[in-house]
Formats: structure tokens, sequence, C-alpha cells
């Protein structure tokens, strides 16, 4: 039956590259998925799988109910875009000005739609319950993936596994770690307050810039002179904007970062020192701030026994030529709830395009689409031997 099932996920390989590109054509913004969310519920309504919406948001939670004993395993992909222009020129390039598929959501969507079409005619024979996890707004905190959790999409769930489309990692790789597999995502703004004035004139001002400019240096020195060599943790300032005129003192001067680590210790460490430092960095010159910071994603830390189901077991499926154990990778994922809550996993599938290696979040990425019944034969085997460890068949 399983062989049969992957033949069939391979078969499909043509309708599952025609569901991406469409996807890829007409992306939405997190929390914005109207439309994607009705085009994956008309999916499952033409199948005759039963289906929920509205879980969480746009949320679409599939149910696919086997005809034998079980556990029921949860598989999750996400579906929301990117603000980016889209500057491929392909034939299924995004028709929405400044939004894209820059992630490989599109990819995530079409491979979990594949898992479903290809289990439903053997439902009979399948152990156990399959849940399919559609989720809104994984890419802007606070995310999809606890609402959807908040709604119950894990209720009578045993566990939960998830992959993403790789473009660091060549097509047959599979990557992935026991433990901790992708980093705390939290993000801070900050806003000097001081006091403009004529660019002549600068003692009768509050210079925000030079405030911010010293503010800038002293939070790269927070991972390098503030935490123990041994942690791993990033501070990153992504914006500072501030200023109208080059013969103007600035008022005001805007900060913004991102913040990455494992531990909860340090993500409180650095908490407290970037405190210390905007308050220290105002105090010499009488100015005013305001420091946001806004904890986002915690760190994704798979499950022992289910990481090591997915090292050791996905050989086993053709196409796969290897499978490697990493070292954590520091961007963000919102699954990491769904890990909270149910034992399971979260694996890289490699999906590097050959001549065309841009990162994701570029506004030229793309993924090499062999990688979509990989991705979706690897989560039919998560789920497969998920059942097997417990004793199902």
């Amino acid at each position: 039956m399983w062989n049969e099932i992957f033949e069939k996920i391979e078969s499909s390989y043509q309708e599952m590259v025609d569901t991406r590109r469409y996807l890829h054509q007409h992306p939405e913004l997190s929390f914005q998925e109207k439309h994607t969310s009705q085009f994956i519920a008309q999916q499952y309504e033409e199948w005759g799988i039963p289906y929920e919406t509205n879980i969480g948001g746009y949320g679409v939670v599939a149910t696919l109910n086997g005809g034998k004993d079980g556990k029921t395993v949860a598989l999750r992909a996400d579906f929301d875009a990117l603000p980016i222009q889209d500057e491929k020129d392909v034939p299924y390039k995004s028709t929405v000005p400044g939004v894209m598929h820059a992630c490989g959501h599109d990819g995530h969507t079409a491979s979990l739609l594949g898992v479903a079409k290809a289990l439903l005619p053997y439902q009979e024979d399948l152990p156990g319950t399959v849940v399919f996890l559609h989720q809104p707004a994984e890419e802007y905190a606070p995310g999809g993936a606890k609402p959807m959790i908040d709604d119950g999409a894990l209720k009578g769930v045993d566990a939960v596994f998830g992959t993403h489309l790789w473009a660091d990692a060549p097509v047959g790789v599979i990557q992935t770690t026991k433990g901790p597999f992708m980093a705390g995502a939290d993000r801070f703004e900050i806003t000097i307050k001081g006091k403009g004035g004529h660019g002549a004139l600068p003692h009768q001002t509050k210079d925000a810039i030079v405030i911010g400019s010293q503010l800038v240096t002293q939070l790269q020195q927070i991972v390098s002179r503030r935490l123990d060599p041994l942690s791993t943790a990033v501070v990153t300032v992504g914006t500072f904007e501030a200023g109208q005129a080059f013969n103007v003192i600035a008022d005001q001067a805007r900060i913004s970062g991102t913040v990455r680590m494992f531990d909860e210790d340090v993500q409180t460490k650095i908490i407290k020192t970037i405190e210390n430092m905007v308050k220290s960095a105002c105090l010499p010159y009488e100015a005013d701030y305001e420091l946001n910071y806004l904890k986002g994603y915690p760190p994704v830390m798979n499950h022992r026994k289910e990481a090591e189901l997915i090292l050791d077991g996905f050989t086993e499926v053709s196409g796969i030529e290897r499978t490697e154990e990493i070292l954590p990778v520091m961007g963000g994922e919102d699954f990491a709830y769904y890990l909270q809550h149910k034992p399971g996993a979260f694996y890289f599938t490699g999906a590097q395009k050959e001549g065309h290696v841009y990162p994701h979040h570029h506004p030229m990425f793309d993924f090499d689409e062999r990688a979509l019944p990989l991705s979706a034969k690897t989560l039919v085997q998560a789920y497969r031997l998920y059942q097997q460890e417990n004793g199902y068949t």
C-alpha cells in the first residue's frame, strides 16, 4: 500500500506544480489570506474529505479517519506570502504588486494537498487519523499557529510533523536536529525623543541621530561582551530612520531590530541589557525614549524520538539521498507552538534550484519543484513511521 501511495504522489507531480504556481501567482499577506483559504477548502470539498474553516483566522483543518486503529498524526503546511516585489522572469510570477511567495509556503500547501489526495483512496487501510493543518500567518508574529491551537486544531492529536522547503539544501537531502532546531525570534522598536533644531546650532538641540548612532554601536556589543561566549544569540538592527533635511538636527530617531536565541535566560538578559543601554544612551543628553520589546516565536524544539524517526527512516523514501543532523538555524518558525503542546518534529526538505541560488525572502527567490513530491512523500513517511513506532501498521 505505501509504495502505491508514494507512486500516486509521484504521478501527481504536475498537479502539485500547477497548484504551487497558481498560489505563487495569487499570493496573500499574513492575516489576509481569505482567497487562499477558500482555495484550500475547495479542494477538500471536491475530494469529500471533512474539513473546517476559519480556525484561528483563515486556518483550514481537514481530517481523514483511517479504517484501522492507530494514532492521530497532524501534518502542517503554512500558506501566507511576504510584502516583497517578485522580480523573477517566470510564467508564474506573482500578479499582485509588492506581494510574493518568497519562502516556499506555496509549495508547502501544494505538497500537503498532494498528501491528502494520495491517501484518500486508501482510507480504509490507513491506521489512525491524519489531520491536515493548513495554517495562515506564519511570517508575522503573533502568527497563525497559536490561534489555531487555541481554536482546538490539536485536539485529539498525538503527534505533529511539518517540513519547510529549503533552498539552502540540495534536492534529495533532509535536514533536522534532535532538540533545538530553529531559534526564538523577537522584535524590538526604539524611539529616541530628542530636540530638533538648526544644524548650525547643535548646542540648542538634543541630537537624536547622535544618540541613536551610539546606541546602535552599543547594541552590537551585547552578544560579544554581555553574554557567555558559549551562549547562542543574535542581535540585529534592521532599520534606523531619522531626519528630513541636511541642515536640520533631527528631533527623533527610530530603530528596530530582531533578537534570536534558544534559551529563556539568554532572552531575559538581552531584554534587560537593551533597556539599560537605551536608558544610558539618552541620559547624558537628557533625551526621552520609548522602547517596545515584542517577544515573538519561541524556539523550535524537536522531540528526540520523533526527530530520530526522520533521520533514521526517511532514506527509505525513493528520491531521498540522505538525511543530515545539522546545527540549529537562527531563523524563526511558529511551528514551535505545536511542539510545545504535542510530540513531533520539524525538518527541512532540500529544494535548491540549480543555477538560481537566492536566499529565502529575496525578490528572486524560487525553488526546485522536484522537491514537491519529495516533501509530500516524507510527510506520509512521518505519519507512517509514527504509527509503526506505536505498534500500528
